[in-house]
């Protein structure tokens, strides 16, 4: 639910449609406690959202990196949580042997890249028009941030 409510917005997602919980199956199989988290996000005793850690580029030298991506419910936006995330996602790195935290932004998604920049990220790619979403051409950057 909280990841779908994000794909017509165009800011977050390049899914371009809802996904069932049955396409993301492997997608939650991928997950454990201590090598890739997936964290419930909850705000005054509430489901706020989600926070995934995912394997960058899947092969084993990239052990150590992992891209964070965070999802709250709109009524959640602009409370402090994302922050409160970032900062949890930066904490638990350590003891998922993630020594380098990556994000993929899309180039207009001004809220997320503050965000990230205000926590110490730093621009490490520029993907120029690389996703095609409603005939218009956007940018992903890959913000990063070396942990230990």
């Amino acid at each position: 639910k909280t990841y779908n409510a994000t794909v017509a917005g165009r800011m977050v997602t390049a899914d371009l449609e809802p996904v069932s919980v049955e396409s993301k199956k492997k997608w939650f199989d991928e997950h454990s406690e201590n090598f890739r988290p997936l964290l419930v996000v909850e705000a005054d005793g509430m489901y706020a959202g989600w926070l995934s850690f995912n394997s960058f580029y899947g092969r084993p030298a990239y052990n150590g990196t992992a891209e964070v991506s965070i999802y709250l419910e709109e009524n959640f936006h602009s409370k402090g949580l994302g922050k409160i995330c970032l900062q949890k996602s930066i904490e638990i790195c350590p003891t998922i042997k993630v020594h380098t935290l990556l994000g993929f932004i899309f180039g207009h998604n001004e809220r997320s890249l503050q965000l990230f920049y205000k926590m110490g990220f730093e621009k490490w790619a520029h993907l120029p028009k690389v996703a095609m979403m409603d005939d218009v051409e956007r940018d992903l950057l890959i913000l990063g941030k070396r942990i230990f």
